[in-house]
């Protein structure tokens, strides 16, 4: 089955590795069948660099939106852009519905909000809801390298020169960025080979791939920035008020705690209806910190945080 795919974001960390792990992987789908839509003209031409078919396109432009998937003949799209904004994943389900309407062919929608799911059906297009947890490595895309936690925890271990923690620990779900990218290509896989998965209310999968401790996490952090002399002590200590990590790190002291505190338990490997083996678990993720380091040293552009869409 040949289909054209939209993938959303595509200059964003999780599209632009999606984008990048679809060129390379061996879905035999040519370049014209894939599109990216990105914001700006900069970011257009950083991609166009990759042979493919690049919108600058706004989406929360209902109207914009249903004429690029019906005139590009869109049937699967990939939504990684903001999860925040519902309308984004409604205007591009609505627009997938006309192009089923038009043409008759099935349609597909990928995307993390569950908000979407009666929509979708209700449009006639099949969606599938990825719950995408903690996320990190360095993004293989164009545009955009970093995640945002362990970057926003290495810029305030630099600045502070030292390492912090919460006086609780934490467990969490989360995945490589590169394994993610792997989980989206196997979607497309299945779908350009016309396999039926489970859809719509049915269709909640949790790209995890292994649990992770935030106290074993900072603590091989500070040992890898200890090892680079950006911080004075090879230990992570406590911090001494949640206003001081909030402002350290960049985020709403509301938020702060809950988000270096929470545990989250998963059956994870029920998640793998995909035959998905991811390559990273937490043993890797711990003995390979000083990528971690060196990503955001090369990388950090400045502010990107999950609640920049907020303020």
């Amino acid at each position: 089955m040949v289909s054209n795919i939209l993938v959303t974001g595509a200059a964003g960390y999780i599209g632009g590795s999606v984008l990048a792990a679809l060129l390379s992987a061996d879905t035999h789908l040519p370049t014209k069948n894939l599109f990216a839509a990105v914001r700006t003209e900069e970011q257009a031409q950083s991609l166009g660099s990759l042979g493919i078919n690049v919108l600058r396109l706004n989406l929360q432009d209902e109207k914009e939106v249903a004429e690029a998937v019906v005139q590009n003949e869109i049937d699967i799209v990939i939504h990684t852009a903001s999860s925040i904004d519902a309308r984004l994943a409604i205007h591009l389900i609505k627009a997938l519905g006309k192009r089923h309407d038009i043409t008759g062919k099935d349609t597909y929608h990928i995307h993390t909000n569950t908000a979407i799911t009666e929509l979708a059906k209700e449009q006639g297009v099949t969606s599938f809801i990825i719950g995408v947890p903690f996320v990190y490595g360095t993004g293989a895309g164009q545009w955009k390298k970093l995640s945002q936690n362990i970057p926003a925890t290495v810029k305030a271990s630099i600045a502070l020169k030292t390492t912090y923690k919460f006086d609780e620990d934490s467990n969490f779900a989360a995945v490589h960025i590169s394994d993610l990218a792997d989980y989206y290509v196997l979607f497309v896989k299945k779908i350009l080979r016309g396999e039926k998965l489970p859809s719509g209310e049915e269709g909640y999968y949790f790209s995890v791939a292994h649990e992770a401790s935030w106290w074993n996490m900072t603590q091989s952090l500070a040992k890898a920035l200890y090892a680079r002399g950006l911080v004075t002590e090879p230990t992570a200590k406590i911090w001494p008020s949640d206003d001081m990590a909030a402002e350290a790190l960049d985020l709403p002291r509301q938020f702060v705690r809950l988000m270096h505190t929470a545990r989250v338990t998963i059956d994870y490997k029920s998640g793998y209806p995909l035959d998905w083996h991811p390559k990273w678990d937490e043993q890797r993720l711990l003995a390979n910190m000083d990528e971690e380091v060196t990503a955001t040293l090369q990388y950090d552009k400045g502010r990107t945080t999950l609640f920049d869409a907020l303020n």
